[in-house]
């Protein structure tokens, strides 16, 4: 053990969390509800399983140790916990009723606000999760375009249409995934391989943490424009985050429909499809997207405290000098160690601490990482989703975290000894891109004369 080792402070007692997962096994599917907040996803044995409670940017586990939270709920925490604006607004809805026999004024007022605040939106449906959304645009566009086909980049949910495309797609009729294909975040040849005139849409997220190349988005548009299909941007990590128009307002680019979810309730569950008026009608008879809870009037209540709180208290700007903060800390830290296989990429907002494999199996650093970070009283999983209530002191406290924990993470990269430095089982990979990459070339009859064989 190392002399950094020998002065770290004590991990967190976690008797209560294990005791917690003890009762989940055998009992709900991998022990957790949602993939990202598992143990696989955190050092098994040292990180604590189940929160209690959170005020701000901190929680509490139900072991009573407090921690700077730096994923705020896997993002849907957009202002902070317990906001009292939201909290308030909740709570007086509350006080008049959950959900009705009839429709609720908030179902008309949160449109609005949709369409006042998001670029190019004329019309706007209400649902509960980030998937039930796309699902929509997918279906919308497939009635509008009366086309089958889905070029897809990045992430959408766990449907079939997407799902498919990865390697957890048992269940799924092989009918139903031939008509899924992807293409490269950032290429536009994969893409233009992929498209033609059989394509309903494209739906990507904007950017993920790599930002797009200039003339990207605007050149998947006119690729979409060229060939008749509609481009989707699935918004769940930049709306109402990035910027308040989202994704087309921050690069200027126009989407035919935009599927939010995360950011824009704070915590509440509420998902929202929003376009043009020209597809969107689409969704009065022809295309069936109805939900029981789609008014629910706590979420929509949260919804409008805020959007209102993110646009008069500037609060997406005063977020990004937060994470500029901690990601020029970060990289000075690491920069003064020499730790030249680290970096900090996304917006600034949103950020991801990433490893080359240069340093040896980057999820074992990342691991070893987070362990130390949890030692100092940081819940970190990779990632700075920064919150409107992270202010200063916690950056501070952050980054001295990482002043600490980024020496002993560097000594045992140095040393080759990250497996024996863990004091529990790393961390687990999960699948992002799919199985089968860019699938779909264009067929032999499409090419050019001459062109060459793939």
């Amino acid at each position: 053990m190392s002399d950094a080792d020998n002065r770290s402070p004590s991990l967190p007692t976690i008797a209560r969390s294990d005791a917690y997962f003890a009762r989940a096994r055998g009992l709900i599917p991998a022990g957790t509800q949602t993939l990202a907040k598992g143990p696989g996803q955190w050092v098994r044995g040292v990180a604590p399983k189940y929160l209690e409670r959170g005020h701000g940017a901190h929680v509490w586990d139900v072991d009573g140790n407090e921690y700077i939270d730096l994923s705020m709920a896997v993002g849907p925490v957009s202002l902070g916990y317990c906001y009292s604006a939201v909290d308030d607004a909740i709570r007086e809805q509350l006080a008049r009723g959950i959900t009705f026999s009839l429709m609720h004024p908030l179902e008309v007022e949160v449109a609005e606000m949709v369409r006042d605040l998001v670029p190019h939106v004329d019309m706007v449906r209400f649902s509960k999760t980030g998937c039930d959304v796309t699902t929509a645009a997918v279906r919308l566009a497939r009635a509008y375009t009366r086309r089958s086909r889905v070029l897809c980049c990045g992430y959408h949910g766990w449907h079939d249409w997407y799902i498919a495309t990865t390697d957890r797609a048992a269940g799924i009729p092989a009918e139903v995934a031939s008509l899924t294909n992807t293409f490269e975040y950032n290429d536009l040849d994969s893409l233009s391989d992929a498209i033609d005139d059989d394509v309903a849409c494209v739906i990507l997220e904007p950017t993920v943490f790599e930002p797009p190349h200039t003339g990207f988005l605007s050149g998947v548009r006119e690729l979409c424009d060229r060939h008749g299909a509609l481009l989707v941007f699935d918004e769940m990590w930049t709306g109402f985050r990035i910027a308040l128009g989202g994704a087309q307002a921050h690069f200027g680019v126009r989407a035919d429909l935009v599927t939010f979810s995360k950011a824009i309730a704070n915590g509440m569950p509420l998902s929202v499809l929003a376009g043009s008026a020209e597809v969107m009608r689409l969704c009065e008879r022809d295309v069936f997207f109805f939900t029981t809870f789609g008014g629910e009037a706590l979420s929509l209540a949260a919804a409008k405290a805020t959007m209102t709180e993110l646009r008069d208290r500037d609060a997406i700007a005063k977020m990004g000098e937060r994470g500029r903060k901690l990601r020029d800390g970060y990289r000075g830290i690491a920069a003064a160690l020499g730790m030249t296989y680290t970096s900090v990429i996304g917006y600034d907002q949103r950020q991801l601490v990433a490893f080359q494999a240069s340093a040896g199996n980057p999820l074992l650093v990342k691991s070893l990482l987070q362990q130390e970070l949890v030692r100092r009283g940081v819940l970190w999983n990779g990632f700075h989703n920064v919150c409107f209530a992270l202010d200063d002191d916690d950056v501070d406290g952050v980054l001295a975290a990482y002043a600490e924990a980024l020496p002993v993470v560097h000594a045992a990269v140095t040393s080759g000894t990250l497996l024996t430095a863990l004091q529990g089982e790393p961390v687990e990979p999960v699948f992002r891109k799919t199985s089968a990459f860019h699938t779909r070339p264009r067929a032999p009859a499409e090419r050019k004369e001459g062109e060459a064989k793939p």
